[in-house]
């Protein structure tokens, strides 16, 4: 049974959050904090009890925009200590994600909170408290619904973006950020998996943080020995190695 900490300065935010964690039978307890100083004095005392002890915290489901010390700010204290808890952030802004990533997080949940999203999260907690107690590595399986569809989470809500409408998209550690001509949306898939899974999609690699669709390649640039591309307004850097091959692509692709 994983034991919970929640952290929010918004007292009704905080109380759902509570109710949530309860009502999942994998959560043992879960208490809250009104900021994130009061989280560090309940998670210093959670260290010096022992990660057994009667006082531990497995994880912590923290909002970044506080007073005072925010959660990011108690993100990377926590990651000085020899075994901190997990952190699961669960805010109204995405705009704090890759910091989020950064720091390790185990989940970024947006505002507000549906029961079916905090549950995977804290299925996420749940099998890499497991596996650390085991030793091993957990095995956490990503499954796309509908190949021309690919779910991401706005507002709090599942839609569904048209791997057609998606122009390039972004590696930003474990996760990858699907750019539109509409805007961007972050996905919990490494970019790797995403170039094996739309390669025959007309995806290639450029680079070894972005992945664009060859249809959406506006003009192929050659400056001073570098290669880039654009697409739309935007111009992406190609890599030496990847260069050939995708010039080969686009000629093959306006012989065709």
């Amino acid at each position: 049974m994983l034991r919970a900490l929640a952290v929010d300065d918004e007292r009704p935010s905080l109380e759902e959050l509570l109710y949530l964690l309860n009502a999942d039978p994998r959560i043992g307890s879960a208490e809250g904090a009104g900021d994130a100083t009061e989280a560090l004095r309940r998670i210093n005392r959670a260290l010096a009890s022992g990660p057994d002890g009667p006082e531990a915290i497995d994880v912590v489901f923290l909002d970044i925009q506080m007073p005072g010390l925010d959660g990011l700010d108690l993100a990377r204290l926590l990651t000085g200590f020899a075994r901190p808890p997990l952190v699961v952030f669960v805010t109204a802004h995405e705009d704090f994600a890759v910091q989020a990533f950064d720091l390790k997080a185990v989940d970024y949940v947006l505002k507000p909170v549906r029961k079916e999203r905090l549950a995977e999260a804290v299925r996420r907690v749940d099998e890499l408290r497991a596996a650390a107690r085991r030793g091993t590595a957990p095995r956490i399986p990503v499954h796309e619904p509908d190949p021309d569809h690919i779910p991401v989470e706005l507002g709090g809500v599942t839609r569904f973006v048209a791997v057609d409408d998606i122009t390039h998209v972004e590696a930003q550690g474990d996760y990858a950020r699907l750019h539109t001509a509409r805007g961007s949306h972050l996905v919990r898939i490494p970019l790797s998996t995403l170039e094996e899974r739309w390669r025959a999609r007309g995806f290639v690699r450029i680079h070894r943080r972005h992945l664009v669709a060859l249809r959406h390649i506006g003009e192929l640039r050659l400056d001073a020995g570098t290669v880039s591309v654009l697409i739309g307004t935007e111009e992406l850097q190609v890599s030496r190695r990847h260069a050939r091959e995708l010039r080969d692509l686009l000629m093959r692709r306006t012989t065709s």
